[in-house]
């Protein structure tokens, strides 16, 4: 139960999901969720069920440790056979893949320094670029998958991205504390490759960044849980790039033509 208990937390963390909202996805309350992260208390066969459901894993999967959740970058969005179930699946397109990366090192380069950029930030600057630009032009600049929870848009494959830059030397991962609190930081340790993007792209990414980088976590928290695409989306649950044609003026980057 313990060995469980840990893996249930670990893969609930990974997808950014609170233990309220998983709690409700598994219809119990937030206590049992801790009681069960701590191996206090046993997890009967349909919740098993339900859970591996929740983290779209097989059970065997769940319940062995070795077989970790891998995000899988793919080619297209053709649906997945059954034979792939234990995996979890991440919809970013693979020609995407590199530039999720310079436009994350790009945004390290220019506002990485700042005192209050930590990765919570880091995931708002990517989904205020990503949202903004397919608003605007009805295309995706990155397309990464972003959840809903409690701390605001959160993008899955994010942590993927950065473990394989950390291992090959392209950033460095800085740990301190911001107000008593722990907050990872990230600096970039190479330029980034301008080529593979376009000017629109780069204007939509400096034009986020010089609206939103000075904001701290709870700013920019609070700021994009009043963007439509996020207000409209269930906990838990992955934000419709869709929603952008529907936000208020205060977010949207485009004109609307009004006239009847």
């Amino acid at each position: 139960m313990i060995s469980l208990g840990r893996r249930i937390k670990q893969i609930r963390k990974s997808l950014g999901l609170s233990q309220q909202t998983l709690a409700e996805k598994l219809g119990v309350s937030r206590p049992s969720i801790s009681q069960i992260e701590n191996g206090e208390r046993r997890v009967c066969a349909d919740e098993l069920k339900k859970l591996a459901g929740i983290f779209n894993l097989s059970v065997d999967a769940l319940l062995d440790s070795g077989k970790e959740p891998q995000i899988v970058i793919r080619e297209s969005r053709e649906a997945y056979g059954a034979e792939a179930a234990p995996r979890m699946r991440i919809n970013i397109p693979q020609k995407n893949l590199h530039k999720f990366r310079e436009v994350l090192v790009y945004i390290l380069n220019r506002v990485g320094a700042k005192p209050n950029i930590g990765e919570t930030v880091v995931y708002k600057l990517l989904y205020f670029i990503d949202f903004d630009y397919y608003e605007k032009y009805e295309d995706q600049l990155i397309g990464a998958t972003y959840m809903k929870n409690k701390y605001g848009p959160t993008p899955l494959e994010f942590r993927k991205v950065v473990d394989q830059m950390a291992a090959k030397g392209e950033l460095i991962e800085v740990k301190d504390k911001s107000f008593a609190y722990p907050r990872r930081k990230y600096l970039p340790r190479r330029r980034p490759d301008l080529s593979i993007l376009k000017g629109s792209e780069i204007e939509i990414i400096d034009n986020v960044l010089n609206r939103l980088s000075d904001m701290n976590a709870r700013e920019i928290s609070d700021y994009a849980h009043n963007d439509v695409p996020w207000l409209t989306t269930e906990e838990g649950k992955t934000i419709e790039y869709e929603a952008v044609f529907y936000r208020t003026p205060v977010y949207s980057v485009r004109r609307y033509d009004n006239a009847v």
